[in-house]
């Protein structure tokens, strides 16, 4: 065995026919002396990390483990120092006299198992676990765990809130609100909640649009917790009558970080939303953005256009702001003066002007796009079409040679028509002036690290008859460390798009219901949301609750 483990790793995924002999080179010579080969392979798609795992349990012997059916006792945290695990990425889960088991992502790394035999004088056996859960677990036990000990034993029930406490950036409350962060980018989520109850403080993470607990904090940590988190923010942390709203900037683990922060007086206490905005993981592209074929082009299409309002609609989270902000990125150029009216401004873009709306001095939604058309743009973002006063300069500002892009507040494309003629705009000049609608909603991605083909359900089969689809196989996630057990990971967005045409046009102008309007997109091959959602099953990166879940059948 002891020849057989020295092998590369390579090798063995070469010899276990996950990967090519080509696919090896390219990754060799394409990747950084600093990136492990694994990391390198999963990044580009070549490799899941549960095939990795499989590779290594099958060829090394050495077992796979989810580490969140692990209890880790008090005394391994104290055992390897936690330096030593976050630098090898390793977590110590059992120690049986001087055997000392560790989990690691990569059991290959020789160097790292030899320096935790020198730091704890155990003998080590190794198992495999995947790189997140690794991760998250040092998160919450080396860190959030230590934070959360150090500050129940620093505050009494009694105490309130020093000026120590909340601005010395060693103090424990200090640490714990930034683990209490650190863990929920660790987990990917898009929210953190804190919320205030009767005897606690319950923190919340969103992860892929859906909520969970986290844990609960006891109910006299909580002034103290939340007025860290004001100075965060740079609130005022005396007023807790009126809801705040305010932004912070951090890097964890060497990543930017940008948090839109929301406070709420509710009856118990202060209720906290932190919004978290991963810069580095913002979309840059819109072929990134999940269109299928057909509405990529027709989009593709609208953006070109020299005048005219995009609109892209959808629900609170709907990733309407993503799409946008990756539609400016690509019309971006030296050429063109793109201004961008908001509130907020989530996303900071290179090279375009961003205003952020202020309501208390005036500088609203209208008052923003009004002083805009002054300053020669060539494009023109809104942030959102509230009320007629903006649905008019936007149509004006369209008619008058700008391309303009927003968003609406609608259940579906066919339905904006009727809402913007419902705020009063003339339907000769919304028909003068729209180019095209984009409504999406987001669906969670099966995990690729657990997915299983299976065959579908009767009701499965009669949803795809009814829209005369065929499905012969369904992808579902049976629950894997890497997706949290929960079968899913990651979000992509379904559309419906309905571009203008003469037929459009008509409809508008002559003021036909919107079932005209469907029929007329069934005509021309275009897919509701429904539709798009189950294309997207049949390519097996969601599930038919998925879809069902965000998209009514109309």
């Amino acid at each position: 065995m002891k020849a057989n483990t020295r092998k590369r790793l390579g090798d063995l995924l070469v010899e276990s026919h996950v990967i090519s002999n080509e696919q090896l080179e390219y990754a060799l010579v394409t990747k950084s002396r600093e990136e492990k080969l694994g990391d390198f392979l999963i990044r580009e798609n070549l490799l899941t990390e549960q095939q990795l795992i499989e590779v290594l349990e099958f060829q090394l012997g050495i077992p796979h483990v989810s580490l969140n059916q692990f209890s880790i006792e008090p005394e391994l945290i104290q055992l390897v120092p936690k330096e030593l695990a976050k630098r090898t990425n390793i977590m110590p889960i059992r120690k049986d006299k001087n055997k000392l088991l560790i989990a690691m992502a990569d059991p290959m790394d020789y160097f790292a198992i030899e320096e935790v035999r020198m730091a704890t004088g155990c003998q080590i056996e190794t198992s495999i676990a995947a790189k997140d859960d690794v991760f998250r677990t040092i998160t919450k036990y080396y860190d959030l765990q230590e934070s959360m000990d150090q500050a129940l034993v620093d505050m009494a029930p009694t105490e309130l809130e020093n000026d120590t406490q909340i601005t010395d950036e060693d103090s424990p409350i200090v640490r714990l609100v930034n683990q209490i962060v650190a863990n929920g980018v660790a987990q990917r989520a898009s929210d953190i909640h804190f919320d205030p109850q009767e005897t606690e403080l319950r923190v919340r993470y969103r992860v892929d649009g859906m909520l969970k607990t986290e844990r609960a904090l006891p109910k006299h940590m909580q002034n103290v917790i939340l007025a860290r988190i004001k100075i965060m923010g740079n609130l005022n942390i005396t007023e807790n009558r009126v809801p705040q709203d305010g932004r912070i900037k951090l890097t964890v683990n060497m990543k930017p970080v940008d948090i839109r922060l929301s406070t709420l007086p509710t009856i118990y206490g202060e209720k906290v939303v932190m919004r978290i905005l991963d810069l580095s993981s913002a979309l840059n592209s819109t072929e990134k953005l999940g269109f299928n074929k057909k509405n990529f082009d027709t989009f593709s299409e609208m953006i070109k256009k020299p005048n005219g309002i995009v609109l892209i609609t959808g629900p609170t989270g709907s990733g309407k702001s993503s799409t946008l902000y990756a539609t400016l990125n690509e019309l971006n150029g030296e050429d063109v003066n793109i201004i961008t009216v908001e509130d907020p401004v989530e996303y900071q873009l290179q090279g375009i002007n961003q205003i952020q709306v202020r309501e208390e001095v005036g500088l609203t939604f209208a008052a923003g796009l009004r002083s805009i058309l002054r300053q020669d743009p060539d494009i023109v973002m809104v942030g959102e079409i509230r009320d007629l006063e903006t649905a008019q300069i936007a149509v004006r500002a369209s008619l008058t040679g700008h391309l303009v892009l927003s968003t609406l507040h609608t259940n579906s494309a066919v339905e904006s028509v009727s809402r913007m003629k419902d705020m009063g705009v003339e339907p000769f000049l919304l028909s003068s002036s729209l180019v095209g609608v984009v409504a999406q909603r987001l669906v969670r991605k099966v995990c690729r690290d657990c997915m299983q083909v299976q065959k579908p359900n009767e009701r499965e089969k009669i949803i795809f008859a009814e829209r005369g689809m065929e499905i012969t196989n369904v992808c579902r996630g049976r629950g894997c460390p890497a997706c949290n057990n929960t079968g899913y990971r990651g979000r992509v967005a379904i559309h419906e798009v309905l571009a203008m045409d003469e037929f459009v046009k008509d409809v508008i102008l002559t003021g036909k219901s919107t079932m005209t309007l469907r029929n007329h997109m069934k005509e021309s091959g275009y897919f509701n949301l429904l539709e798009d959602g189950l294309l997207k099953v049949q390519q097996g990166l969601t599930t038919t609750e998925e879809v069902l879940r965000v998209a009514t059948a109309d």
